[in-house]
């Protein structure tokens, strides 16, 4: 009885917060629709998304942040908050690598929320065409792991679209043992993305060793066969073991505690500077002594950092190469112009595949 007592108080502030949430919320939706009708009014009506805004709110959001909730916690409030709201102006239409419950799907969900309606396609291919015909507003895939390197798809296939990168998402990724039941036992078969195999190759190599490794099109798709096939585990998120009725057998097998997937968000038209940006290229020269250096000396000159390159067949000729190259800051920048101007005179090509803000961290 004592501890009711004391509960009661805390209990009824709890519920005089929730409504004035509740009632913030709904106000903050009814500006959202304002927003809506102005742009309308001003014949905006293709797309009410806008990256750079909602990369500011989250920047403040995290800037402000008192706690006791972590940082992430509360950013994962306010997008889910955000995209309600995106809802009520226009649906978002959201084309992804999938199937649901691949790790692309919850790098999805983590930018875009729950609110936006979601498409999985089987191939990389099949997304870009997506925003490409206008059939998806936006489009997301894999790029990299801090692990097993650059999906080269992904790259290749910006050679030949029109389309911009717009933003980006890093994933921690953790990798899962799963099974119908909740040992293996004997088993003789595991099912994995060829890339996840590669990140779990230690664990594996440790606690299963001589066990055939049967590389699928996604980690979806290996759990939706171990859910079919009992004694075949596989390796997949912890949603895919929910989505799919599977045991969570081992936990976060990956060999690397930081092991992180970076994905790319892709649309028609790149945002405006938010001060902390990133710009992604594609260049290209002339097979000489030096060459190299003398396309990337601008960037130095400018003091610009270069975050990553990456280096690709160009499938023009034997032996000539296209680089991909990520560096800190917006395309609008005055010194990232400048550099890049100079870059294109020494370059034989360069394409400009999207000024975006940086990563959420």
């Amino acid at each position: 009885m004592g501890e009711e007592n004391q509960l009661a108080p805390i209990r009824a502030k709890i519920d005089a917060i929730d409504e004035q949430i509740l009632a913030l919320i709904s106000e903050r939706a009814r500006l959202a629709q304002e927003v809506a009708r102005v742009k309308r009014a001003a014949g905006e009506v293709s797309d009410f998304y806008r990256p750079e805004r909602e990369a500011e709110i989250l920047r403040r959001v995290k800037a402000n942040n008192p706690g006791p909730l972590p940082d992430e916690a509360v950013q994962r409030l306010f997008r889910e908050l955000m995209a309600a709201c995106l809802a009520l102006q226009q649906p978002l239409k959201v084309a992804y690598f999938g199937p649901e419950g691949t790790y692309t799907h919850a790098a999805t969900l983590k930018h875009f929320g729950s609110a936006a309606q979601l498409s999985p396609l089987a191939t990389i291919d099949l997304v870009f065409r997506d925003v490409e015909t206008g059939a998806a507003n936006y489009g997301v895939v894999p790029v990299e792991n801090s692990t097993e390197g650059v999906v080269t798809h992904t790259l290749d296939r910006f050679l030949t679209s029109p389309l911009q990168i717009v933003g980006e998402v890093d994933l921690p990724v953790r990798h899962n043992l799963l099974s119908r039941s909740a040992s293996i036992g004997e088993i003789r078969k595991i099912y994995a993305h060829q890339q996840s195999f590669g990140q779990c190759r230690g664990w594996l190599d440790t606690h299963l060793p001589g066990v055939a490794r049967e590389a699928v099109s996604s980690n979806a798709e290996a759990a939706r066969r171990a859910a079919a096939e009992p004694g075949t585990p596989a390796i997949a998120s912890e949603a895919a073991a929910e989505i799919y009725g599977l045991t969570i057998v081992h936990a976060n097998i990956q060999d690397s505690a930081v092991n992180t997937t970076r994905f790319l968000i892709i649309g028609r038209q790149s945002p405006p500077p938010t001060g902390d940006d990133k710009t992604s290229l594609v260049v290209s020269r002339s097979n000489q002594p030096g060459g190299l250096f003398k396309l990337l000396e601008p960037l130095a000159r400018h003091g610009l950092n270069m975050t990553r390159i990456e280096s690709r067949p160009s499938r023009q000729g034997m032996w000539e190469y296209v680089f991909f190259i990520d560096l800190a800051g917006h395309v609008e920048d005055p010194v990232v112009k400048t550099a890049l101007e100079e870059m294109r005179a020494q370059a034989s090509l360069l394409k400009v595949l999207g000024s975006y803000p940086r990563a959420a961290r």
